[in-house]
């Protein structure tokens, strides 16, 4: 014996292994190997040297926790959070002109989310890195797993273990002549039982109808099921990827673009007929398909009989004539949630609100303009503000900021205000400036503000003049010898979203599969079954006894209900009878 296998040995040997919890001195005790440490050794005075990472084990390090399926959910919810900013502010790329009133209504808060780029939530820095790595990490997580999954199904089912009675479901079944009925098969003419090579042959049968994988060992059968869960979990997964790329590379070959239409007006898709257009990186203007799109009437349907919601819409029909190149004339209704396809995009209905119909007149006597000008909607009860300039009235330019109250009344101040939003009392009320409007200096300005820095106000509350006040058909004359204007009458708008998304049917497509993944996932269970011959000791010639048993990984409620259907198919076509 060496003297290191020796546990009588010397002292040396005592040091190192110490004393157990009572004290005693483990290197007399005879159940211990003589290199046993003990847990509760005192560690060397050095501590414990470690080997160091470097540069490519930290590499290594931080790859294995972003390709983690813990990361991969958390960067999930935290991208379902970043795209929460997206649905609570107007969005540049759907709603520009809501970002522009956002501006007027929050001067302070805007400049602050603006370099947040909160406008911009689904193109901003911090959400496409969220994007970017939640891409990298699934594709670390589904390209191991598939690789150990493919070797796992051609792997053999493991070999039935040697006592059953640990498992899950077992049970067992006494195959002898008092256990017998009629009808069973296979019986052996020498013992009048069922052969044990019969049984484990119909139990392997019985098995791969059931759609497991079967694998016979001796006088046994292994069997497993379950491998489509994990199948399901990789397609689910490897679906969010195609979902991902599919938006990703969609987004650069699509485009948005927005147009306020009013009542009698056409649309052509044609870039230069959009108000504004944000196009992918890879879109070219040879991708728009022409078509024309007339808008015919708008119609708002409000409650009129619950007196706690009078006023409020209850729907927005729009009905519109379109027209595809070659094509003939289609009348078609667009509704919220109810958008029209043609020419390879979809028209959604966002907005509406009212526009004024005018001829200004100017100082000479002359048509300076003559529009149908949409003004914005400021509360529920569409009082709407709307700016119009005349840069060709002389001798001055105008510019005429105005308020318009489709049922007007006058509010307990004096001030006017509108109590419905149906056009019932139509008012238009006229502040108008005179000056340079400076439209010829370059510098774009908005069509729904005026800047009055410099303007003389010649009607209105800083003016000698009160604000003009017109009903439909009426004619005021401007202060001044400015000219006159008249309100010819009211129109309807429709705020128009135009969307061309390639990517559409790819995305529904992974969307579908990635539901059927994960139903799989969820509802297949992964399960081993295990039939088993066992000789009975000091029994008859060809006596034996039958034991089942089933092993899950995870929870499987099911399992051992799964063991006794298996075990009562089995006995009943042996003709034995099952156990009480």
């Amino acid at each position: 014996m060496s003297p290191r296998s020796d546990p009588t040995n010397d002292t040396t040997n005592t040091d190192t292994v110490g004393t157990d919890e009572s004290g005693a001195d483990v290197a007399s005790d005879p159940q211990r190997p003589s290199d046993h440490v003990d847990g509760t050794a005192q560690a060397p005075s050095d501590g414990v040297n470690q080997p160091k990472l470097g540069l490519l084990g930290y590499v290594r390090f931080f790859w294995r926790q972003l390709t983690s399926m813990r990361t991969a959910l958390f960067l999930l919810m935290m991208l379902a959070l970043a795209a929460i900013p997206g649905s609570l502010v107007p969005q540049r790329t759907a709603d520009p002109n809501g970002v522009v009133q956002y501006k007027v209504d929050h001067a302070t808060l805007y400049p602050i989310l603006d370099k947040l780029q909160v406008f911009d939530t689904y193109t901003s820095v911090w959400f496409s890195a969220i994007y970017l790595l939640l891409f990298v990490s699934l594709i670390g997580c589904i390209v191991p797993r598939t690789r150990h999954h493919w070797q796992a199904l051609r792997t053999r089912p493991p070999k039935t273990p040697a006592r059953l009675t640990r498992l899950a479901g077992f049970r067992s079944a006494a195959v002898q002549r008092d256990t017998l009925t009629d009808g069973g098969s296979g019986t052996d003419a020498a013992t009048s039982l069922p052969s044990v090579d019969h049984a484990i042959t119909r139990a392997t049968a019985i098995l791969k109808r059931s759609g497991y994988r079967v694998e016979r060992f001796g006088d046994s059968v292994s069997a497993e099921r379950g491998y489509l869960r994990e199948t399901g979990n990789l397609v689910f997964h490897a679906a969010l990827v195609g979902v991902l790329v599919a938006v990703g590379i969609g987004g650069g070959f699509g485009f948005t673009g927005q147009r306020l239409l009013v009542e009698g007006q056409t649309f052509s898709n044609v870039l230069g007929s959009y108000d504004s257009v944000n196009p992918g990186r890879w879109f070219q203007q040879t991708d728009l398909k022409g078509y024309n799109l007339t808008l015919d009437k708008f119609v708002t349907k409000y409650e009129e009989r619950n007196l706690n919601a009078l006023g409020q819409a209850l729907d927005y029909s729009a009905t519109v004539t379109s027209q595809e190149k070659g094509g003939t004339p289609k009348t078609s209704r667009l509704g919220v949630n109810d958008p029209l396809s043609i020419g390879g995009t979809n028209v959604y209905l966002l907005g509406n609100g009212y526009a004024m119909q005018v001829t200004i007149r100017d100082g000479e006597g002359n048509e300076a303009l003559t529009d149908t000008v949409p003004f914005l909607p400021q509360d529920a009860n569409y009082t709407s503000l709307g700016v119009i300039k005349v840069p060709d009235a002389k001798p001055d330019q105008l510019g005429i900021r105005g308020f318009f109250y489709p049922t007007a009344v006058k509010n307990a101040r004096g001030a006017f205000t509108s109590n419905y939003p149906d056009t019932e009392n139509p008012l238009l009320t006229l502040q108008v400036y005179t000056g340079d409007l400076g439209l010829d200096d370059g510098v774009p300005r908005s069509v729904y503000s005026l800047d009055t820095t410099g303007l003389k106000q010649i009607a209105g509350t800083d003016a000698d003049t009160a604000s003009l006040e017109l009903k439909p058909g009426q004619t005021k004359t401007l202060p001044d010898g400015a000219g006159s204007i008249t309100f010819d009458g009211v129109k309807r708008y429709v705020s128009l979203d135009v969307h061309h998304d390639p990517s559409q049917l790819w995305v529904g497509g992974f969307a579908i599969l990635s539901v059927l993944g994960l139903l799989t996932s969820l509802f297949v269970p992964r399960r081993r079954v295990w039939v088993k011959a066992v000789p009975r000791t000091g029994a008859d010639q060809g006596e034996y006894d039958l034991e089942y048993a089933g092993l899950a990984r995870g929870e499987d409620p099911n399992l051992e209900r799964a063991v006794a259907e298996i075990a009562n198919r089995h006995l009943s076509d042996l003709g034995v009878r099952m156990p009480s």
